[in-house]
């Protein structure tokens, strides 16, 4: 019976873990690439991975810029553009990648304490309501992508 009682007791934990809460969206990989003149817009990216549930990317907010907008680039008859856009869809156990050439971030006036820091914190809102805070990687005009290790971004509950 004892064994029997120490055998439950052990294995409770795992049980609840199971009921436990669903896995969250979350956003890692962010940096900035700074624009080598400060009149034009430094460009932002990040992954975004979907939890159990899927939402959407509403927008981008940080203290240490003075806007951030949504882009995606595309080619169409042999033309680059970008266009702004206001939402992304981030699926469920999905990855949505804003990476070079693709979808990106405009982020203008990247202000100078965030430069001398080397990263600036990024509130990504979602349409869950989910808030996610991330720091992001800057990286000066002319440096290549960070190394994977150094781009990880922390993410931060509701």
């Amino acid at each position: 019976m004892r064994a029997s009682l120490a055998l439950l007791t052990l294995a409770a934990p795992l049980a609840l873990a199971s009921c436990g809460d669903p896995a969250p969206t979350y956003i890692d990989q962010a940096w900035v690439r700074l624009s080598p003149n400060k009149d034009t817009p430094s460009a932002g990216y990040f992954v975004a991975h979907g939890g159990d549930a899927g939402t959407q990317l509403r927008g981008v907010l940080t203290d240490y810029a003075l806007k951030v907008e949504m882009h995606e680039s595309m080619t169409e008859n042999g033309m680059s553009s970008m266009k702004p856009i206001s939402s992304v869809d981030i699926p469920a156990k999905g990855t949505v990648a804003f990476a070079p050439g693709g979808r990106h971030l405009m982020i203008w006036g990247v202000n100078d304490t965030a430069i001398s820091r080397g990263k600036m914190q990024m509130t990504f809102l979602l349409a869950n309501g989910d808030r996610l805070l991330v720091d992001a990687v800057i990286q000066k005009p002319g440096a290549g992508e960070p190394a994977a290790e150094n781009k990880a971004g922390e993410h931060a509950g509701h």
